[in-house]
């Protein structure tokens, strides 16, 4: 594979590689993704818009100068801006490889961190040199201006033009709360989403706070994903249930919409509306409750996006595809080509979540029922 090098979302040649359940795998133009999937099925994207989350500034107490990249926070709620997790950079930018950045000066709780219009101080560090808990100075409204208007979109040395905000902004990008993009939204379109409806194929959204996919530490790598809001609507739940009544399936637009679902669903009583925190990682031993296939972008060993994909196939299979991909030297990264995999049946769902699913709409709609019953 190759890395993906122009900020482009939907290039005229992206290609998509398709897994069937029997692992059989097949080459196709991204453009026939709709064509690819069956008539019921409904399709879920991640409809976050992405922050410009880094950076830069210097820290106060050393002069030393600084790039911040924020990774993390509690909820998605829009007053709740002040503190984050953040991975720091010593001096640099995007044009240096994230593996060959320098570590920030010694960053110790109380420091303050200067970042154009934003003040911060470092809360508690969290376990690595990059990694601390910080807090913005000021009100929400002054956070959120300071953020638009000093911050940049994350960005890695493969890519070697400038991103603007809106090279990372899916279509379907609405509530600003992801650190990167949700790049598998990428291949959403206006003639996708008519080409799903022609075939009688649905469309829904949830929003997930989709985090850092490097911080360029392979042991702080290791703890990705960290933990990452998300809301699920009432509405996508309803369509989830209508398509498992009429035996379509759940595909994820995405390894976060993958992850939200499959986090929702481990809850106590199953799946339901309303707001999480995945905290939740996928991988072999994972076994898929709610999603039936995922569209994602392709991933390089080793990643935790790639350690998901071990959710959906066996390790043989996974090294096929890996092996398909570097012969036909698809495209990674955020703005490359793209895969469509299929559970396969080992790893098959499991029933309870899917009782809880129905379950939980049988009690809404008894509810509904019993509102409208003259007292």
């Amino acid at each position: 594979m190759k890395a993906a090098a122009h900020p482009v979302q939907r290039p005229l040649d992206a290609r998509l590689l398709a897994v069937d359940a029997a692992g059989r795998i097949a080459h196709h133009p991204r453009g026939r993704l709709a064509e690819l999937l069956v008539p019921g099925d409904l399709v879920i994207a991640n409809d976050a818009a992405t922050l410009p989350a880094s950076l830069t500034g210097r820290h106060v107490a050393s002069g030393a100068p600084i790039e911040l990249r924020l990774a993390g926070r509690g909820s998605l709620a829009v007053d709740d801006v002040r503190v984050f997790s953040a991975i720091v950079f010593g001096a640099g930018d995007y044009r240096t490889r994230t593996e060959d950045r320098p570590l920030p000066p010694p960053l110790l709780p109380g420091d303050r961190l200067a970042l154009g219009p934003l003040d911060a101080e470092v809360r508690r560090t969290l376990g690595h040199p990059r990694l601390v808990e910080i807090r913005f100075s000021g009100s929400a409204d002054a956070i959120w201006a300071g953020i638009a208007r000093h911050g940049r979109p994350v960005q890695y040395a493969h890519v070697a033009e400038q991103l603007s905000l809106w090279d990372v902004w899916t279509r379907v990008a609405a509530l600003p709360v992801a650190f990167e993009p949700p790049s598998a939204g990428f291949a959403i379109d206006w003639h996708l989403l008519d080409a799903l409806q022609a075939r009688g194929i649905g469309f829904a959204t949830l929003t997930h706070a989709a985090g850092l996919s490097s911080t360029g530490d392979a042991a702080l790598d290791a703890r990705l994903p960290f933990d990452e809001p998300y809301h699920l609507p009432a509405s996508t739940v309803a369509a989830m249930q209508a398509t498992r009544e009429h035996g379509g399936r759940v595909v994820a637009l995405g390894t976060t919409v993958t992850r939200a679902l499959e986090h929702a669903a481990s809850r106590p009583g199953g799946l339901a509306p309303g707001d999480g925190l995945a905290n939740n990682r996928l991988g072999p031993t994972s076994r898929l409750c709610i999603v039936d296939a995922l569209v994602s972008g392709t991933h390089e060993p080793g990643s935790s996006h790639h350690e998901l994909l071990r959710a959906f196939v066996d390790d043989q299979t996974l090294a096929r595809i890996d092996a398909a991909l570097e012969a036909g030297a698809y495209r990674t990264h955020e703005f490359g080509d793209s895969v469509l995999i299929e559970h396969m049946p080992a790893k098959r769902a499991c029933a309870q979540a899917r009782w809880n699913l129905k379950t939980a709409t049988l009690a809404s709609r008894l509810g509904q029922l019993r509102t409208a019953l003259p007292a």
